[in-house]
């Protein structure tokens, strides 16, 4: 699965034009001015306010779904531990999920993402990434709830994933699962509200291998304990006992 990321971009300038291809009004006009969180090591379970990408615009949205038929607060709070990710296999006969992979797609740009190898009971954290891109696309659903209490509406969006790569395989190696990652040439189809089921389903493929790279860092990563969130986090340090 897909519960911590890397996002390290502060000028939403640069993610505007990164996103050129897809953005339909002028690169003077995207939102230039709302100020983007930088990440080096973030957690879903934090539900954090994260940048997402849609036709119209740069947006700042929870990470953690909330189905619009949510009928209150706690049940929000509930659910949306259940939604970070959205399993692409089934993603369009889930209750919370299948109206929004018809026509709310969006794009998640993220530097990186984590994930552990379990090695004899010992995990070990891995920093991954897309050769393709420096800022790459993850593939996800949004949302809007309406708190009827408060009257806030909370935004809000879901990483689809699929089944793992062999890189992806031997990395988690117990779910073997990995977030959908997409091609720069596949960004507008993802997000065309129009694309029939068969062709959604088309781009909801494993990315392939020998366009990620992926190395070892810090077991600092494994425990919230310590701080994240830092530079280092990124660092690449090698374990012995991995290799051969």
């Amino acid at each position: 699965m897909c519960y911590n990321i890397a996002y390290m971009e502060k000028r939403q300038q640069k993610i505007a034009e990164r996103y050129k291809n897809v953005l339909q009004i002028p690169a003077n006009e995207k939102n230039t001015q709302l100020e983007l969180p930088i990440s080096y090591f973030q957690s879903g379970f934090a539900f954090p306010l994260m940048p997402i990408v849609k036709h119209d615009g740069i947006f700042l949205f929870h990470w953690g779904l909330i189905p619009h038929w949510v009928k209150d607060e706690t049940t929000a709070k509930d659910i949306r531990m259940k939604t970070l990710n959205a399993v692409g296999e089934t993603i369009w006969e889930k209750s919370s999920f299948r109206k929004c992979i018809a026509n709310k797609r969006c794009l998640i740009p993220v530097n990186g993402f984590y994930e552990w190898r379990d090695v004899n009971k010992v995990k070990y954290p891995y920093y991954i990434r897309s050769i393709e891109n420096d800022i790459f696309s993850l593939g996800g659903i949004y949302e809007e709830w309406l708190n009827k209490v408060t009257g806030e509406v909370i935004h809000s969006f879901s990483i689809v994933t699929t089944q793992a790569n062999p890189l992806m395989e031997k990395i988690h190696n117990l779910k073997k699962r990995m977030p959908l990652i997409l091609h720069q040439s596949d960004e507008e189809k993802w997000l065309n509200p129009s694309l029939p089921q068969a062709e959604v389903n088309s781009l909801i493929q494993p990315f392939p291998q020998d366009q990620m790279n992926a190395y070892t860092i810090s077991k600092n990563a494994n425990s919230s304990r310590y701080n994240r969130n830092v530079p280092e986090i990124l660092e690449k340090v090698n374990y012995p006992e991995l290799e051969g």
